[in-house]
């Protein structure tokens, strides 16, 4: 088969190259100017679409994509959610969303009537301008991790009712165009479809998905974890769509049906990739559609209808969040985040050009106006906060019922407030005795294991504990592994601890890596990797050995931990460049001196690792604190960074802090000498 045969074979295949190779340069440009990548695509569907260069033509092909974008992105959603908080936010759904969508209508339609639109076109309108746009708001939601804020709440709730709303006003479309029709008998069946749904949504999360994954899980086949979260994702869309309700409804369902599982948390990371891909075509898709001849030649009457839309919807989301009690600034920002008009608004308003409800010229007006809301929207919500500060003329600082405390109803997630904390990965005998000193200590910890029966096991015994591939980013970046002040890498297989760990460097440099190795050379090459230490099996075995060998020979226990120094400096300090500054009883306090020296901008290890300042290892001297801006740092590791204008605490024999200051100084003066020069 030749090439141009496949070519012929899949007939826009050239549109999806186009499309991806154009978004590159365009959001590489717009990376470059700090803005959002979102608008980078829509950008590309406006300047290569039909109605300006030309590039991109197969719409209906690309539109295909495009809604399997929207599908991935509220399946990733339903995942990051749970039954558990959707009834906590029943009452945002079901109040807020009422209240925003209704009153939109009445206002939108009122407005529309008086400019001279016949009613039924009218309250048509209103339909269209009450729908916002859920891809973008969750999309920045998500990336920006507001989703649990209290903003994030409300936005998603009515969001929600949106989604839902949307197909009685598309069964009503008929009705308003004069169409007879039976609408209360057809409401009343979608009606119970969807109590249908939901009691089949229910039963699939708490009792089949769970033991379905949970088999799948034990396979330890990525392949078919994968292929199975996307026939899940995409069967319940297909059944929703079947019964008359929206296909992105369907998969929020369906990630609904997997956040009540352990597995949720590698779905996720699994499918994001691929919603990465799909999402950019639904925001190209909706770029293609502007006519910017017509948006040129009416720019006038389309930024007095935008800036109308934004004011309207703006205020009636105000109202919307103050009905349900939360405080002004958290409805300033609901405001800022859902004044768009939406995807969801383009798929009814074909319905209305079908039915004589909409011509194509006021069609192109909701088309600028829509696309035009949907590109000030990244940028409202990144500066929300501001906006809203200083509208409300109150100092900028963090909104006051981010937290759980401000909302009863919030369900925070078990990992949500971690910070300083220590990540085990692995929960084998290593990793399980980790956990157990850490939680005997009372540090904070969280385990990660890819074993689903030891998940299970652990999670039944009151483990803290949760099911996920390591080597996956947003299983790191669920645990917040950029907060932890320590990170226990304790698998079985080289392989997956040197991935982890590089995993691990690319989310963070600063929290401190003990992996195990099996042998020296491992253990060097995981230290190469980023590990900050590296503990071999096979050495450490060997030291147990001789040293129970020793006590069978009536040697003294002082005398054996000698021994022990003594080899453990020689193998250890061949691959552990900062080996003395975290050994155990490196100084000894009978002997004990402090020292003060000033990091400055002639000073050698400004903004150097500490694990670099060899000076230190050199002569045993331990750092005991970090004093930055007058505040006093006692939490640091190898990877922390010394600063211009640090004061740093030494400590150590008085004979190695005399030899390290005497060094120092040299160092120093050097340095002066040089800058003089």
């Amino acid at each position: 088969m030749t090439l141009l045969a496949s070519a012929t074979e899949i007939p826009f295949l050239s549109e999806i190259v186009v499309i991806l190779g154009l978004s590159i340069l365009v959001i590489y440009g717009f990376q470059k100017l700090n803005v959002p990548a979102v608008l980078g695509f829509l950008a590309t569907g406006v300047i290569f679409g039909p109605h300006a260069f030309g590039l991109v033509r197969a719409g209906e092909e690309i539109e295909m994509l495009s809604e399997i974008g929207v599908i991935l992105l509220l399946f990733i959603i339903g995942l990051e959610f749970s039954l558990k908080n959707l009834m906590a936010i029943k009452k945002i759904v079901l109040l807020g969303g009422a209240f925003q969508v209704l009153v939109t209508i009445f206002a939108t339609a009122g407005i529309s009537y008086l400019l001279g639109f016949e009613l039924n076109t009218a309250v048509f309108i209103g339909f269209l301008f009450a729908l916002s746009s859920t891809a973008i708001v969750l999309k920045v939601l998500q990336d920006r991790g507001m989703m649990r804020t209290a903003h994030g709440r409300i936005a998603l709730g009515v969001l929600i009712f949106q989604d839902i709303i949307v197909v009685p006003m598309m069964l009503l479309t008929p009705i308003l165009s004069g169409i007879e029709g039976s609408i209360v008998n057809e409401l009343l069946i979608l009606l119970v479809k969807v109590v249908l749904v939901i009691g089949l949504i229910y039963v699939s999360a708490r009792y089949l998905v769970p033991r379905l994954l949970h088999e799948i899980a034990r396979t330890r086949s990525r392949e078919l974890f994968l292929i199975t979260i996307i026939v899940i994702c995409f069967a319940v869309a297909y059944i929703t769509s079947a019964v008359g309700l929206s296909l992105a409804l369907g998969a929020f369902a369906a990630g609904l049906c997997i956040s009540e599982s352990e597995y949720s948390h590698q779905a996720t990371g699994l499918i994001i990739p691929f919603r990465e891909i799909f999402t950019s075509f639904f925001f190209v898709s909706i770029g293609m559609l502007l006519d910017l001849g017509f948006l040129i030649d009416h720019i006038g009457i389309i930024l007095a209808i935008t800036v109308t839309a934004v004011i309207i919807k703006f205020s009636i989301l105000i109202g919307a969040s103050a009905i349900l009690k939360y405080p002004l600034k958290t409805s300033v920002i609901v405001g800022f985040s859902l004044f768009q008009v939406g995807e969801f608004a383009f798929i009814l308003s074909r319905t209305g050009i079908e039915y004589g409800l909409l011509d194509d010229i006021t069609n192109q007006y909701f088309l600028s106006v829509s696309i035009l809301t949907m590109g000030l929207t990244p940028f409202a919500m990144m500066y929300s906060e501001k906006l809203a500060s200083k509208l409300l003329r109150t100092p900028f600082g963090r909104l006051e019922n981010d937290n759980a405390e401000a909302n009863p109803e919030a369900s925070i997630d078990d990992t949500e407030n971690l910070k300083n904390h220590l990540v085990i990965i692995g929960y084998g005998t290593n990793g399980g005795n980790a956990a157990r000193a850490a939680r005997e200590a009372k540090i904070p910890y969280i385990v990660v294991d890819f074993d689903p029966d030891i998940v299970r096991k652990a999670r039944d015994a009151g483990e803290r504990i949760i099911y996920g591939d390591a080597r996956n980013m947003h299983i790191l970046d669920h645990v917040h592994v950029y907060k932890a002040r320590v990170a226990v890498v304790a698998v079985q297989e080289h392989d997956d601890a040197l991935a982890i760990i590089s995993q691990i460097r690319e989310i963070c440099r600063t929290v401190h890596i003990v992996i195990r190795a099996k042998t020296i050379t491992q253990a060097e090459e995981l230290q190469n990797a980023g590990a900050s230490e590296a503990i071999s099996e096979e050495f450490e075995a060997s030291i147990e050995v001789f040293a129970r060998m020793l006590n069978q020979f009536l040697v003294g226990n002082e005398e054996i931990d000698k021994y022990i120094d003594i080899i453990r400096d020689e193998n250890y300090s061949a691959i552990h460049s900062n080996y003395h500054f975290y050994k155990k009883d490196a100084v000894e306090l009978s002997n004990l001196k402090t020292e003060k020296i000033d990091i400055g901008n002639s000073c050698p290890f400004t903004d150097k690792h500490l694990c670099e300042v060899k000076i230190l290892e050199k002569h045993l001297v331990r750092i005991l604190a970090i004093i930055r801006k007058g505040k006093l740092i006692k939490d640091f590791t190898g990877d922390s960074v010394l600063h211009e204008g640090d004061e740093v605490v030494l400590a150590g024999t008085a004979q190695n802090v005399n030899l390290f200051m005497d060094e120092w100084k040299e160092l120093m003066s050097e340095e002066d000498s040089a800058l003089a020069s």
